[in-house]
């Protein structure tokens, strides 16, 4: 059982996804401070509001905390952004790129008998023996 725990743990998609995760929560952390610290007074700079975590509103002496939420909300268009331009854009012209000049190779071939995939350098099917032009 531990045996394929550590198997399962040792694999290079779970140590990658590890460090995506601990990587995203610190870039998280800087663009929530970017938001907090510059852009939300940047924006009350004109709006007259510097900070928006103290913007609030109360129904029945319960208090709304708007302005939290509103950082929020930037930091996560924010983060988005960063991802579409940064990440998913350029993948996307990557892939548009590969599937233009798609010149693939084949490695393998059919066999005319029995119609089984066999290399393409065969002479012969490994399946049924016939012999393959």
């Amino acid at each position: 059982m531990l045996k394929g725990f550590k198997e399962f743990i040792l694999r290079g998609n779970v140590v990658d996804l590890a460090v995506a995760v601990v990587i995203g929560g610190a870039f998280g952390k800087i663009v929530s401070a970017m938001v907090e610290d510059l852009v939300t007074p940047l924006i009350g700079a004109f709006g007259g509001t510097p900070d928006f975590s103290n913007i609030y509103f109360t129904i029945n002496n319960s208090k709304f905390m708007i302005g939290d939420f509103i950082n929020q909300l930037i930091s996560f268009l924010i983060i988005a952004a960063v991802i579409y331009f940064a990440i998913v854009m350029p993948m996307n012209k990557i892939n548009e790129r590969m599937k233009k000049g798609e010149k693939v190779d084949p490695t393998e071939k059919t066999c005319g008998e029995c119609l089984s995939l066999i290399p393409v350098k065969a002479k012969r099917c490994k399946f049924c023996t016939s012999v393959v032009k």
